[in-house]
Order: C-alpha cells, then structure tokens, then sequence
C-alpha cells in the first residue's frame, strides 16, 4: 500500500527535486467536516512540515476517551460539550486548540508513537525529505537512487514488482548518447562515416 501510494504524490517528488527542498503541505481537513478532532496538528520544532495527524472515529468513541488521557485532560471524560460526535463538531475550535497545546511540546514521531500506543489512529506527516531518507523504503527498493550522466538523483520507482522486486530507476538517454551504436548496429555504418556526419553537422 506504501508502494502504490508513492506513487500518487510523485508531484510533490517532482517539486522536491526541482528545489531541493520538501514539497509543502496542500490540505489537512477531512472534506465530509462534523468530525472532531481529525486532522493535522502543528508539534515542536515548530517547521513548515513538523505535524501529525490523527483521528477519531465516530464508529468508536473510545478513541476519544483514549486521546483525552493521553493528552492529560481525563478531567473533560464527562463533558457534555465533547460527550458526542455532534457536540464535539460544535466545539472543534477548542479541541484543536487543546490538542496543539500538546502536540506542540513533542515532535511529529513522538506524538505518533504515544496517540498511536493509546489505540488511536495517528500518523507523523512525512515530507518528502524524511520518505527519501526513509530506510525501510531503500531497503524494499521503493526508493531508488538513479544514476545519471548529470548526477544521482533519490527518487521512488514504479510500484509493480517482478519476481518480488521493483524494476530498477534507470536515466533516459542524453541527446544523442547512442546515435553511434544506432546508426552501427542498425544501419550499418561505419565509424568513418559516423565521423564524417558528425564533422558536417548533420548528428
């Protein structure tokens, strides 16, 4: 699933490699709305890219009474502001406030780690320097480092694997790499005459 979905933000790849920098954010709500919280929420050191998400589903309300003792407000159990899905969705301000103020004092994988061993949903939002960097990719062979004529180039390839393997990243060639090799070993021209088409302009 990791594999595939590489492959559906390989425009924020693309971004990246134009600027040498992680491609930024672009949404963090769900679209449906009324479900508090979910979302992304800012943790320490405080960077463009430093979040995590989590959620809570109303399918189960445990996953708030799990968040509340994480976060420390077990006193808020009872509330009848945050006792239901609808009343939580009337006061989402105040409870993304809460949760910042405590995301805020840990980073994005420490945040993750503690929802997440609560039993509830929680995901560090990874740009795409830390998935570049991302040793689990590189040692699956998800993510490749391509070899060009011009430089190396971190990248993810395609997910399709043959024989339990993805295909390796390979460069395309550079403007006429292989013109002496096609006009040998297709046309069968000689070295000569490459050479003389070379010093008439013509390749």
């Amino acid at each position: 699933m990791q594999d595939a979905e590489l492959q559906y933000t390989r425009g924020a790849f693309v971004q990246h490699a134009r600027s040498g920098q992680p491609a930024m954010r672009n949404g963090a709500k769900p679209l449906a709305g009324g479900m508090a919280p979910s979302g992304i929420y800012p943790c320490k050191p405080g960077g463009p890219n430093d979040y995590v998400y989590l959620f809570t589903s109303p399918a189960n309300p445990e996953h708030w009474r799990r968040l509340l003792k994480v976060l420390g407000r077990e006193d808020l159990l009872d509330d009848p502001r945050f006792a239901t899905r609808e009343a939580r969705g009337r006061h989402e301000a105040e409870i993304d406030q809460m949760i910042t103020d405590w995301t805020r004092r840990h980073d994005k994988h420490e945040a993750m780690r503690l929802v997440g061993a609560a039993g509830v949903p929680a995901g560090a939002v990874l740009d795409t320097g830390d998935l570049l960097a991302e040793p689990s990719f590189a040692e699956r062979g998800i993510i490749q480092t391509m070899r060009h004529p011009n430089g190396k180039l971190r990248m993810p390839t395609f997910p399709v694997r043959f024989d339990g393997a993805p295909a390796p990243v390979t460069p395309s060639p550079l403007l006429g790499e292989h013109t002496a090799q096609v006009f040998g070993d297709w046309l069968g021209m000689s070295a000569g005459d490459i050479s003389t088409l070379r010093g008439e302009g013509v390749v």
